[in-house]
């Protein structure tokens, strides 16, 4: 037996501690819903068109993710990873029943299946900020928990709630609200939970009573999520059939809450940028061989950006060797940066700051180059960035193990030819290196040669219009001519970069088992090496779908593990 709960993106920690199982007549129900909560908020893991519960939950959810009841399914992700993986992944899941069911007399199979519908939906309301109250220590606010479930079966549910478990301290009280009877707790140790049921089909549970009027408001009102704008058009394009899981993100209070912040707010024109968003929406499948997630983010109704539908990327994996190990792509890397620059100017959450990468290019270029005006001015069609390893020697020293290879389709070849000759000369002038003439394959090409006699880099033209630059290992050979063997003709390729959306504006790959075990990589998350090691390929596809969204397919390959067995009994021990 699984507890069907699981998260699939990390918010905000509180500070308060995790929620206390307090049970009642609706203990079950409250329990699941916590210890759903729980897995939110600590952030410990990752056919309907719309998620169960999206015409209850109010629009201002900061969060809500919707989750599978089907045991299979839960067995699936279980068989995936590495023997520590999938130990641990079993662990967590045993410490959670046991802790929000197991030691308050319930059990999964028995209390909860034989009722609930094929998923459960938990969301996370932003603070209930009154109008024209401040605003200020709005991060630090209570958010509160609530729970949708679908009853599938009435009478059992009855049965459930006719036969609650005793209280541990505090007591039950019954009242109504807009003509819908509430049961709660009060007096508890910790939190009080509230449950109702609404139009005989859903049970809702929250974390406090009003969180549950304010359910039942939005349900009233019609204020609820499937209302929100572009929610009811965006979903239905990231639809699957018996999702694992789907989830959604409020963009726009998302960013008042990290704006608010007293440790890393948000600029004021930064967070104004972020207006413009309205949701991130996700569904995640289990497919024989991985996870598929398939995305999608859209624009505020009400905004006046657009997205200017260009996807024009696709064909940089034709040019790349069968060999490389990582590829990034996209459409049009002079508007991917104005985009960039739009909502990380000044940002200090931001991963590269904009200022940095131009003072950068100005220092390293003793300020004769400007990233805007001199580089990326021209830089107006396809690019791609990809790590290769290295081949054997070509005469010169050769000092690294992979090669770094930035490709792009030159808007303005004259500008770029320009530009170019310069870079030439700064690096001969400044740096003191060799600029030598070159042919490769009957195209001209320049190379970079250290004092030291090291090949550094080669630049040169494929076709027309392609500049290419190869820094470390010489592996221009691998790419001139065009291969013949190619990455876009690889199997780990075509299984793991998904062909949908098409035409895509970007694509992203990565050998994770050859690059794991032949080059270090940086630390940027917890558990890296053990999560790394259980995945075998990563592949992302995106797209401009509309004026107004955008498209993601993502598919991880993970190892198959050992048959998962079954998870220790519980022994099941009654409240006195």
């Amino acid at each position: 037996m699984a507890l069907p709960v699981v998260s699939v993106l990390s918010t905000q920690k509180k500070k308060k501690p995790s929620l206390v199982l307090t049970l009642s007549s609706a203990g079950l129900l409250i329990g699941v819903g916590s210890a759903a909560f729980w897995l939110l908020t600590q952030g410990k893991l990752f056919s309907r068109d719309l998620p169960v519960g999206a015409n209850i939950i109010p629009q201002d959810a900061l969060f809500a993710v919707s989750l599978t009841t089907d045991a299979s399914q839960w067995q699936k992700l279980r068989s995936f990873g590495t023997k520590e993986t999938q130990g641990e992944l079993d662990k967590y899941l045993v410490e959670l029943r046991d802790r929000f069911l197991t030691n308050n007399g319930y059990d999964f199979q028995k209390d909860i299946s034989p009722w609930v519908g094929n998923e459960v939906t938990i969301a996370i309301l932003a603070p209930d900020m009154k109008k024209n109250a401040p605003t200020d220590g709005i991060a630090t606010k209570e958010q509160s928990m609530v729970m949708v479930l679908p009853i599938k079966n009435p009478q059992s549910a009855k049965t459930i709630l006719a036969q609650p478990k005793m209280l541990k301290g505090g007591k039950l009280i019954d009242r109504t609200y807009q003509g819908i009877a509430i049961k709660q707790t009060e007096g508890q140790s910790k939190e009080n939970f509230s449950a109702a049921v609404l139009d005989q089909r859903f049970l809702v549970i929250t974390d406090n009573s009003k969180a549950t009027e304010r359910a039942i408001d939005a349900y009233k009102n019609k204020t609820t999520l499937a209302t929100t704008g572009g929610f009811a058009d965006n979903f239905p394009k990231i639809a699957n059939y018996q999702p694992f899981a789907q989830f959604y993100v409020n963009v726009p209070i998302a960013a008042k809450i990290a704006a608010a912040s007293p440790n890393r707010p948000l600029p004021a024109q930064v967070l104004a940028q972020l207006q413009n968003n309205q949701g991130l929406a996700g569904t995640i499948s289990l497919e024989s061989e991985g996870i598929r997630l398939k995305g999608v983010s859209w624009l505020n109704p009400n905004s006046q950006r657009t997205l200017a539908v260009e996807n024009n990327a696709g064909n940089m994996q034709n040019r790349l060797p069968a060999e490389t190990l990582m590829m990034l792509s996209g459409g049009n890397l002079k508007r991917l940066w104005a985009d960039y620059v739009l909502t990380s100017h000044s940002n200090p959450v931001s991963p590269i700051p904009p200022e940095a990468l131009r003072s950068g290019v100005k220092s390293l270029t003793n300020n004769e180059l400007d990233l805007d005006r001199d580089l990326l001015s021209w830089m107006g069609g396809e690019f791609s960035v990809s790590v290769m390893p290295s081949i054997a020697k070509e005469g010169y020293k050769e000092d690294f193990r992979a090669a770094f290879v930035f490709m792009v389709q030159a808007s303005d070849r004259a500008l770029a030819e320009a530009s170019i000759k310069r870079l030439d000369d700064i690096i001969k002038n400044q740096y003191q290196f060799q600029i030598q003439q070159n042919t490769i394959a009957g195209k001209p090409a320049v190379n970079w040669i250290a004092p030291y006699g090291t090949l550094t880099a080669t630049h040169g033209w494929l076709d027309n219009d392609v500049a290419y630059l190869v820094m470390g290992a010489p592996v221009t050979n691998k790419i001139v001519p065009k291969p013949n063997n190619t990455l876009a003709s690889t199997f780990p390729f075509q299984k793991t970069v998904p062909s949908d959306p098409n035409p895509t504006n970007g694509q992203f790959f990565l050998d994770v088992e050859r690059t794991v075990k032949n080059f270090p990589l940086p630390t940027l998350f917890p558990n890296q090496e053990t999560v790394l090691e259980a995945t075998r390929s990563i592949g992302i596809t995106s797209a401009v779908s509309d004026s107004r969204s955008n498209r993601y397919d993502i598919f991880l390959e993970l190892k198959k593990g050992d048959k998962p067995t079954p998870l220790p009994t519980p022994t099941i021990t009654p409240t006195p």
